[in-house]
């Protein structure tokens, strides 16, 4: 079979040039978010001189920062030295409760950036490039060894599960849930939105014992101590028992053998007439735009997990002796129930 390809346009040009520079773009996000653009504008901090100051960077360099977010559509200038702030900027803003600083600050850190910088070798050998660019066996040792960097990354994933938990808390039925688990559940963003739907919940979050004091701070600002707990581990090796287990963004950042040895032990622990509900992308039919496809090369590149399909889960579960019951839309996240096989 013969095929031919679509004569190329000008204005191809134009949008391929600004997919090779996309990364300029990437960093002087990341130069925004880390100099506090967003906060200083909201503030009335409002001139490269200014911000030069507060933040103890390079004036010029300031000045021309300023212009090119402006010319990104992040600011706005009357007379070139004076800046405001976009509602763009204001995803940037740390105040924001759906803020994606941290995101872009971690997104483009050493961890990710070098790793990303040698992806052609992860396509050529179907091999995360962690250890190539870090000498780590994987990006959580690498984080264990750059506190401020996993602060960055923790923080990123709060960030992202705090603008998608009150999608994934609706869709996700609770009545007659006596504990519930979020594993792997930094901060516990997710659990705490299911708790305050439904007010006879009680949650927790298991995640290493280095991330859970965290959840239990965050769970007491809202008041919600006297109903939750935490616990330290290694899903790898167990995890404590529950009527419902949440496993958000978790299963794609490990080979399929990975992912069921995860589930085979929650299935172990389950209590009786219990679920096991993941919360991850779904990748959709070749050409479907979104972000789990860029999230799965992203997943090649920095864990060797991988974005799936809704077959592809239905073989982890059955693998791991569960079967699918259910499958809701909570924004751009699927929540994929399931339960053990007979």
């Amino acid at each position: 079979m013969t095929t031919t390809q679509v004569p190329t346009q000008a204005q191809d040009y134009e949008h391929m040039m600004g997919m090779v520079t996309g990364f300029w773009v990437t960093q002087t996000v990341r130069a925004a978010a880390l100099y506090n653009l967003a906060d200083h504008l909201a503030a009335g901090t409002n001139t490269a001189e200014a911000i030069a100051e507060a933040e103890s960077t390079d004036l010029d360099a300031t000045r021309r920062l300023l212009r090119t977010c402006a010319s990104l559509g992040l600011m706005t200038s009357a007379d070139g030295h004076h800046f405001t702030g976009t509602s763009l900027l204001g995803t940037l803003q740390q105040d924001d409760p759906n803020s994606l600083r941290y995101f872009a600050i971690s997104q483009s850190a050493p961890g990710h950036w070098l790793s990303w910088g040698m992806f052609p070798e992860a396509v050529r050998t179907g091999r995360h490039q962690v250890t190539a660019a870090h000498g780590e066996a994987d990006i959580f040792d690498y984080f264990s060894k750059h506190l401020d960097e996993a602060s960055f990354f923790t923080e990123s994933m709060s960030n992202l599960s705090r603008a998608a938990a009150l999608d994934i808390a609706a869709v996700l039925d609770t009545k007659g849930v006596g504990l519930a688990f979020d594993i792997g559940g930094a901060a516990g963003d997710l659990i705490r939105a299911m708790m305050r739907v439904n007010p006879e919940l009680s949650g927790g979050v298991f995640d290493l014992p280095h991330i859970v004091p965290a959840a239990a701070e965050a769970a007491k600002a809202e008041g919600l101590e006297g109903r939750f707990t935490t616990v330290g581990g290694d899903f790898f090796e167990s995890v404590p028992s529950a009527d419902l287990y949440v496993l958000k963004y978790i299963l794609h950042d490990w080979v399929d053998d990975a992912c069921v040895r995860i589930l085979q032990y929650c299935r172990e622990s389950l209590a009786n007439d219990g679920r096991i509900a993941v919360v991850d992308l779904l990748v959709g039919e070749a050409g479907q735009p979104g972000l789990a496809p860029l999230m799965d090369m992203n997943m090649l590149a920095m864990t060797g997990g991988r974005e799936r399909q809704i077959a592809e889960f239905d073989s982890l579960f059955t693998a791991a002796g569960l079967r699918r019951v259910k499958v809701s839309s909570a924004g751009a996240f699927a929540v994929i129930e399931a339960e053990p096989t007979a």
